[in-house]
Protein backbone atom coordinates (compact mmCIF):
# COMPACT_ATOMS: atom_id res chain seq x y z
CA UNK A 1 0.00 0.00 0.00
CA UNK A 2 1.94 2.43 -1.15
CA UNK A 3 -0.23 5.77 -0.45
CA UNK A 4 -0.85 3.70 3.46
CA UNK A 5 3.46 4.10 3.45
CA UNK A 6 3.75 7.71 1.90
CA UNK A 7 1.15 8.73 4.83
CA UNK A 8 3.16 7.21 7.07
CA UNK A 9 6.50 8.82 5.69
CA UNK A 10 4.69 12.05 6.09
CA UNK A 11 4.04 11.78 9.50
CA UNK A 12 7.45 11.13 10.63
CA UNK A 13 9.33 13.87 8.94
CA UNK A 14 9.98 16.86 10.58
CA UNK A 15 8.18 19.68 8.62
CA UNK A 16 5.21 17.75 10.34
CA UNK A 17 6.49 17.70 13.67
CA UNK A 18 5.00 20.55 16.15
CA UNK A 19 7.45 23.53 16.93
CA UNK A 20 9.34 22.62 20.30
CA UNK A 21 7.30 24.98 23.04
CA UNK A 22 8.96 27.97 24.40
CA UNK A 23 10.86 28.08 27.62
CA UNK A 24 9.85 30.75 30.42
CA UNK A 25 12.72 33.01 29.55
CA UNK A 26 11.53 32.64 25.99
CA UNK A 27 8.57 33.87 26.88
CA UNK A 28 9.36 36.76 28.97
CA UNK A 29 11.39 38.18 26.41
CA UNK A 30 8.35 37.74 23.92
CA UNK A 31 6.58 40.18 26.51
CA UNK A 32 8.95 42.54 26.22
CA UNK A 33 9.56 42.25 22.47
CA UNK A 34 13.02 41.69 22.05
CA UNK A 35 13.72 39.74 19.37
CA UNK A 36 15.98 41.21 17.35
CA UNK A 37 19.84 42.83 18.47
CA UNK A 38 18.62 45.85 17.69
CA UNK A 39 15.94 45.07 20.00
CA UNK A 40 17.94 44.69 22.95
CA UNK A 41 20.14 47.66 21.93
CA UNK A 42 17.14 49.80 22.01
CA UNK A 43 16.08 48.39 25.45
CA UNK A 44 17.38 51.19 27.50
CA UNK A 45 17.70 51.43 31.90
CA UNK A 46 15.31 53.22 33.88
CA UNK A 47 17.73 53.90 36.33
CA UNK A 48 21.40 52.79 37.95
CA UNK A 49 22.49 51.87 40.21
CA UNK A 50 26.21 52.62 42.09
CA UNK A 51 28.12 49.91 42.32
CA UNK A 52 31.86 51.20 41.90
CA UNK A 53 32.53 52.00 45.53
CA UNK A 54 32.74 51.52 48.87
CA UNK A 55 31.34 53.88 51.68
CA UNK A 56 32.42 53.76 54.99
CA UNK A 57 29.22 53.62 57.94
CA UNK A 58 30.85 56.36 59.69
CA UNK A 59 30.66 58.54 56.19
CA UNK A 60 26.94 57.78 55.91
CA UNK A 61 23.98 60.12 56.22
CA UNK A 62 19.98 58.43 56.92
CA UNK A 63 18.65 57.58 53.81
CA UNK A 64 21.72 57.29 51.64
CA UNK A 65 21.64 54.59 49.33
CA UNK A 66 25.38 52.82 49.84
CA UNK A 67 27.59 49.63 49.13
CA UNK A 68 29.15 48.81 52.52
CA UNK A 69 31.67 45.97 53.33
CA UNK A 70 32.28 44.20 55.85
CA UNK A 71 31.96 40.57 58.00
CA UNK A 72 29.22 38.94 59.59
CA UNK A 73 29.16 39.16 63.59
CA UNK A 74 25.58 37.17 63.85
CA UNK A 75 22.69 35.94 61.86
CA UNK A 76 19.69 34.42 63.15
CA UNK A 77 15.74 33.89 62.90
CA UNK A 78 13.82 35.91 64.65
CA UNK A 79 10.06 36.01 65.16
CA UNK A 80 8.80 39.45 65.66
CA UNK A 81 5.95 40.65 63.44
CA UNK A 82 6.92 38.05 61.40
CA UNK A 83 9.35 35.79 61.05
CA UNK A 84 12.69 37.62 59.85
CA UNK A 85 16.50 36.58 58.68
CA UNK A 86 18.45 38.98 60.68
CA UNK A 87 22.80 39.64 60.00
CA UNK A 88 24.81 42.22 61.09
CA UNK A 89 27.36 43.77 59.36
CA UNK A 90 30.72 45.23 61.13
CA UNK A 91 32.83 47.52 57.99
CA UNK A 92 35.25 48.49 61.07
CA UNK A 93 33.81 51.85 61.66
CA UNK A 94 30.57 50.47 62.74
CA UNK A 95 27.61 48.14 62.34
CA UNK A 96 24.85 47.70 60.42
CA UNK A 97 21.75 45.21 60.96
CA UNK A 98 20.66 43.39 57.22
CA UNK A 99 16.84 42.74 57.75
CA UNK A 100 14.95 40.16 55.13
CA UNK A 101 11.37 39.82 55.73
CA UNK A 102 11.09 37.10 52.72
CA UNK A 103 14.43 34.71 52.52
CA UNK A 104 15.73 31.66 51.57
CA UNK A 105 18.16 28.50 53.41
CA UNK A 106 20.53 30.10 50.38
CA UNK A 107 20.33 33.69 52.11
CA UNK A 108 20.87 32.66 55.47
CA UNK A 109 23.71 30.29 54.08
CA UNK A 110 25.73 33.34 52.55
CA UNK A 111 25.45 35.21 56.05
CA UNK A 112 26.99 32.84 58.32
CA UNK A 113 28.97 34.25 60.94
CA UNK A 114 32.61 35.37 59.80
CA UNK A 115 31.40 36.00 56.25
CA UNK A 116 32.85 39.18 54.32
CA UNK A 117 30.03 40.42 52.11
CA UNK A 118 28.98 43.73 50.37
CA UNK A 119 25.90 44.92 50.56
CA UNK A 120 24.06 47.93 48.88
CA UNK A 121 20.84 49.36 49.90
CA UNK A 122 18.88 52.51 51.83
CA UNK A 123 20.37 53.35 55.36
CA UNK A 124 18.10 53.93 58.00
CA UNK A 125 19.04 55.10 61.33
CA UNK A 126 17.31 54.36 64.58
CA UNK A 127 18.11 53.51 68.76
CA UNK A 128 19.35 50.59 67.63
CA UNK A 129 21.67 51.78 64.89
CA UNK A 130 22.43 51.49 60.73
CA UNK A 131 19.66 49.05 59.22
CA UNK A 132 19.04 48.07 55.72
CA UNK A 133 15.97 45.73 54.64
CA UNK A 134 16.11 43.76 51.80
CA UNK A 135 19.98 45.19 50.99
CA UNK A 136 21.16 43.35 47.50
CA UNK A 137 24.60 41.07 49.25
CA UNK A 138 27.46 39.39 47.38
CA UNK A 139 30.75 37.90 48.37
CA UNK A 140 33.38 40.66 49.03
CA UNK A 141 36.32 41.23 46.96
CA UNK A 142 36.72 40.96 43.47
CA UNK A 143 37.08 44.08 41.22
CA UNK A 144 34.46 47.13 41.40
CA UNK A 145 32.82 47.44 37.98
CA UNK A 146 33.60 50.51 36.16
CA UNK A 147 30.45 51.80 34.77
CA UNK A 148 27.07 52.53 36.76
CA UNK A 149 24.55 49.25 36.46
CA UNK A 150 21.92 49.43 34.67
CA UNK A 151 18.40 48.49 35.84
CA UNK A 152 16.36 47.52 33.19
CA UNK A 153 12.19 47.15 32.87
CA UNK A 154 11.33 43.34 33.19
CA UNK A 155 9.01 40.77 33.58
CA UNK A 156 8.60 37.73 35.91
CA UNK A 157 11.08 35.13 35.26
CA UNK A 158 13.46 37.43 33.75
CA UNK A 159 16.38 38.27 36.21
CA UNK A 160 18.12 41.78 35.56
CA UNK A 161 21.86 39.82 35.41
CA UNK A 162 20.06 37.51 32.76
CA UNK A 163 18.97 40.99 31.03
CA UNK A 164 21.83 42.67 31.30
CA UNK A 165 24.22 39.89 29.34
CA UNK A 166 21.46 39.61 26.62
CA UNK A 167 21.01 43.76 26.64
CA UNK A 168 25.12 43.69 26.09
CA UNK A 169 25.57 40.44 23.49
CA UNK A 170 22.60 41.75 21.53
CA UNK A 171 24.31 45.11 21.53
CA UNK A 172 27.29 44.06 20.27
CA UNK A 173 25.47 42.17 17.53
CA UNK A 174 23.64 44.71 16.57
CA UNK A 175 26.54 47.02 16.30
CA UNK A 176 28.75 44.21 14.21
CA UNK A 177 25.48 43.66 11.49
CA UNK A 178 25.70 47.58 11.19
CA UNK A 179 22.73 48.27 12.29
CA UNK A 180 23.87 51.15 14.47
CA UNK A 181 24.95 53.09 11.43
CA UNK A 182 24.13 56.98 11.87
CA UNK A 183 21.74 58.01 9.74
CA UNK A 184 21.84 61.81 10.32
CA UNK A 185 24.23 63.54 8.54
CA UNK A 186 27.59 64.98 10.17
CA UNK A 187 26.76 68.57 8.91
CA UNK A 188 22.67 68.91 11.11
CA UNK A 189 24.15 67.23 14.24
CA UNK A 190 26.63 69.89 14.08
CA UNK A 191 23.64 72.65 14.77
CA UNK A 192 22.60 70.87 17.84
CA UNK A 193 25.12 71.62 20.59
CA UNK A 194 26.94 68.61 21.58
CA UNK A 195 25.35 66.80 19.30
CA UNK A 196 28.48 66.09 16.77
CA UNK A 197 30.65 63.92 19.64
CA UNK A 198 27.78 60.83 19.85
CA UNK A 199 27.30 58.95 17.34
CA UNK A 200 24.30 56.49 17.57
CA UNK A 201 26.94 54.00 18.41
CA UNK A 202 28.54 55.41 21.59
CA UNK A 203 25.14 56.93 22.76
CA UNK A 204 23.69 53.55 23.13
CA UNK A 205 27.31 52.22 24.79
CA UNK A 206 27.13 55.18 27.22
CA UNK A 207 23.50 54.56 28.46
CA UNK A 208 23.94 51.39 29.27
CA UNK A 209 26.94 51.43 31.25
CA UNK A 210 27.32 55.23 32.18
CA UNK A 211 30.80 56.11 33.68
CA UNK A 212 30.49 56.39 37.59
CA UNK A 213 31.18 60.12 37.22
CA UNK A 214 28.65 61.05 34.65
CA UNK A 215 25.44 63.17 36.30
CA UNK A 216 22.67 61.14 37.50
CA UNK A 217 20.16 63.72 37.50
CA UNK A 218 20.96 64.43 33.54
CA UNK A 219 20.69 60.58 32.86
CA UNK A 220 17.43 59.81 34.81
CA UNK A 221 15.64 63.00 33.22
CA UNK A 222 16.91 62.19 30.02
CA UNK A 223 19.00 65.51 29.49
CA UNK A 224 22.52 64.10 28.83
CA UNK A 225 23.76 64.66 25.41
CA UNK A 226 23.89 60.88 25.05
CA UNK A 227 19.91 60.89 25.03
CA UNK A 228 19.39 63.89 23.25
CA UNK A 229 21.30 62.33 20.22
CA UNK A 230 18.47 59.55 20.64
CA UNK A 231 15.94 61.34 20.94
CA UNK A 232 17.02 63.20 17.58
CA UNK A 233 16.91 59.48 16.13
CA UNK A 234 13.38 59.05 17.34
CA UNK A 235 12.56 62.39 16.10
CA UNK A 236 13.60 61.24 12.54
CA UNK A 237 12.22 57.98 12.42
CA UNK A 238 8.62 59.57 13.22
CA UNK A 239 9.16 62.38 10.77
CA UNK A 240 10.34 59.17 7.81
CA UNK A 241 7.01 56.99 8.80
CA UNK A 242 4.53 60.02 8.58
CA UNK A 243 6.24 60.87 4.73
CA UNK A 244 5.94 57.39 3.60
CA UNK A 245 2.51 56.98 5.34
CA UNK A 246 1.61 59.93 3.18
CA UNK A 247 3.31 58.99 -0.12
CA UNK A 248 0.76 55.84 0.41
CA UNK A 249 -2.41 57.58 0.91
CA UNK A 250 -1.48 59.89 -2.03
CA UNK A 251 -1.17 56.92 -4.14
CA UNK A 252 -4.36 55.23 -3.43
CA UNK A 253 -6.92 56.61 -6.68
CA UNK A 254 -10.20 56.83 -6.09
CA UNK A 255 -12.77 54.78 -8.08
CA UNK A 256 -14.41 56.12 -11.43
CA UNK A 257 -17.78 56.61 -10.52
CA UNK A 258 -19.15 55.82 -14.32
CA UNK A 259 -22.20 58.05 -15.91
CA UNK A 260 -25.37 56.55 -16.57
CA UNK A 261 -28.83 57.05 -16.51
CA UNK A 262 -30.65 57.10 -13.25
CA UNK A 263 -27.34 55.46 -11.73
CA UNK A 264 -25.27 56.69 -8.57
CA UNK A 265 -23.44 59.68 -10.43
CA UNK A 266 -26.93 61.33 -11.07
CA UNK A 267 -28.38 60.69 -7.62
CA UNK A 268 -24.83 61.85 -5.90
CA UNK A 269 -25.50 65.80 -8.51
CA UNK A 270 -29.20 65.42 -7.92
CA UNK A 271 -28.48 65.76 -3.83
CA UNK A 272 -25.92 68.27 -4.01
CA UNK A 273 -27.13 71.71 -3.07
CA UNK A 274 -27.78 74.29 -6.06
CA UNK A 275 -25.60 78.03 -6.27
Amino acid sequence: MPDQKAKNAAKASPSSAKAAPKSATEKALDKLGLHRPIDFALHLPIRYEDETKITRLEDTLDGDTAQIEGEITSCEVVIRARRQLVAVLNDGTDTCQLRFLNFYPSQQKQLAVGAKIRARGELRGGMFGWSMVHPVCKAAGGALPQALTPVYSTVAGLPQNYLRKAVLGGLSRAESSGALQDTIPEQILSKIGQLPAWNLRKALSFLHYPAPDVSLAQLEDHTHPAWQRLKIEELLAQQLSQLTSRKERDALLAPVLKASQGGLHEKLLAGLPLL
